[in-house]
């Protein structure tokens, strides 16, 4: 699925308004942001006693997060690179504390654990993507 999508925006790279970007870098980054969007969802869901709502509401607000900046890529016409940076900083802070709130949980719940690990992969991911953009 996600090799579609690329090559729609490969297709559209000269348009793009800002050109040169690493779309294996952007690859990543969209597929890192789907994949915590779906594990702080899942996350969310599991937590349902009272005690869990400040990490329920931290995984919420990292699947928003994620797919928005998800979303984002995807319309690489409408990019600019103060934005797009801003955004991806605004991610990676969202998805490490999303990991740190479900790492003081992680020893009683699988689903935190396992979270906890996407959240920082998707802002090392994110992190990635504000590197190569300082390249062009």
């Amino acid at each position: 699925m996600m090799d579609s999508t690329m090559q729609m925006m490969q297709n559209h790279s000269d348009d793009m308004s800002m050109a040169g970007m690493n779309m294996g870098v952007m690859q990543d980054c969209i597929e890192a942001c789907s994949a915590c969007e779906q594990a702080c969802t899942m996350c969310a869901d599991s937590m349902m006693s009272p005690e869990m709502a400040t990490c329920r509401s931290m995984c919420s607000n990292a699947a928003d997060m994620s797919a928005t900046m998800m979303r984002m890529m995807l319309r690489p016409n409408g990019m600019s690179r103060e934005v797009m940076s801003s955004m991806l900083q605004a991610t990676m802070v969202m998805c490490m504390a999303c990991a740190d709130e479900c790492m003081m949980h992680a020893d009683m719940s699988p689903d935190c654990a396992m979270c906890a690990e996407v959240c920082r992969q998707c802002a090392a991911a994110c992190q990635a993507m504000i590197d190569s953009m300082a390249v062009v």
